[in-house]
């Protein structure tokens, strides 16, 4: 039998046949992708073969093959430095939900989370939200950013989860697609989702307000299916984001402002640090390329990683 997995607990994965009927599935014994070393082969949005098994009342399933995979998102897990875990597969397009504050996002996390969506061919939305809650000097800061990241290629909405404002912007985005909706916890994925179908009624808590922080409410992800021809994938909220699997020669590529002056660079293999006669560097000094994408860049290529301290949140 074949079917889409809709949940992942780590250990049992809900799957749903084309003709609607639901099983609860298990991998039996080792199950690992070729050249991947994931710390969950296998992923909610995964199209897979299992076979049934009968255990006194319920029938439960076997997985055995995974079908091949057009795109998935993958970060560095949080416990194994040298294994990555697959946040979803088979994903249309990804929002990434940012506030201000209340927590803060910070635009190295917002670049790492970009990058590796260009890196797997998954087209990423910014989604700001909470800006109901916004005085006038953060509201000029969402602009800002939003025009940085707009000139770059990238769609950006302001929205309040509360108070509806674009929501049906976002619906009608999604309509006939898969969606990943992702963003450190507390950016308001849970609200968002309930105010796009509030049958779903997803649970919901309040920012700490010792640690500004959200506290997790998802704590697995799960796809849903949608009234309005759609499905979503609700992702647990994450604190860094790790790249992985990408040479620092090839990081330049998924910065697409950096991609378009590549050609113009003297060497064919600039890595836009050091190097004499660099476009990018030019474009910096211009400021036609923001400060803070050539600071991710950097970061990314040294392979730093996101440190953030639990008593204020703030990178250190």
């Amino acid at each position: 039998m074949t079917g889409l997995v809709f949940k992942s607990t780590g250990s049992w994965y809900t799957v749903k046949t084309i003709n609607g009927k639901v099983y609860e599935c298990r991998i039996k014994g080792k199950f690992r992708l070729e050249g991947i070393k994931s710390t969950n082969p296998i992923a909610v949005g995964d199209y897979v073969d299992f076979e049934l098994e009968s255990k006194s009342d319920e029938v439960t399933g076997i997985i055995n093959k995974i079908h091949e995979r057009h795109n998935y998102i993958v970060r560095k897990s949080v416990n194994l430095s040298k294994q990555t875990h697959i946040i979803a597969a088979n994903v249309d397009q990804v929002f990434l939900l940012i506030t201000i504050n209340n927590p803060p996002t910070f635009t190295s996390f917002i670049d790492r989370f970009l990058v590796t969506a260009e890196a797997y061919s998954v087209k990423a939305i910014l989604l700001f939200n909470k800006v109901d809650t916004y005085d006038e000097e953060t509201l000029l800061e969402v602009k800002y950013l939003a025009a940085l990241y707009r000139k770059i290629g990238y769609e950006c909405i302001g929205i309040s989860a509360k108070t509806g404002k674009n929501i049906d912007k976002v619906k009608q985005l999604m309509k006939d697609k898969v969606s990943m909706f992702t963003g450190h916890s507390g950016v308001g994925k849970s609200t968002l989702v309930n105010a796009i179908e509030p049958d779903l009624d997803l649970r919901t808590k309040a920012i700490s307000l010792q640690h500004s922080q959200g506290q997790h409410t998802t704590t697995f992800a799960e796809m849903f299916e949608l009234s309005f021809d759609a499905r979503i994938i609700d992702t647990p909220g994450i604190k860094g984001f790790g790249v992985v699997n990408m040479e620092k020669e090839e990081v330049g590529d998924y910065f697409p402002e950096f991609f378009k002056l590549k050609q113009d660079c003297k060497f064919n293999n600039c890595l836009h640090v050091k190097e004499p006669k660099c476009a990018v560097k030019d474009a910096l000094d211009n400021d036609e390329i923001a400060f803070s994408r050539y600071r991710s860049y950097i970061q990314i290529i040294e392979g730093e990683d996101e440190h953030y301290r639990t008593d204020t949140w703030e990178k250190e």
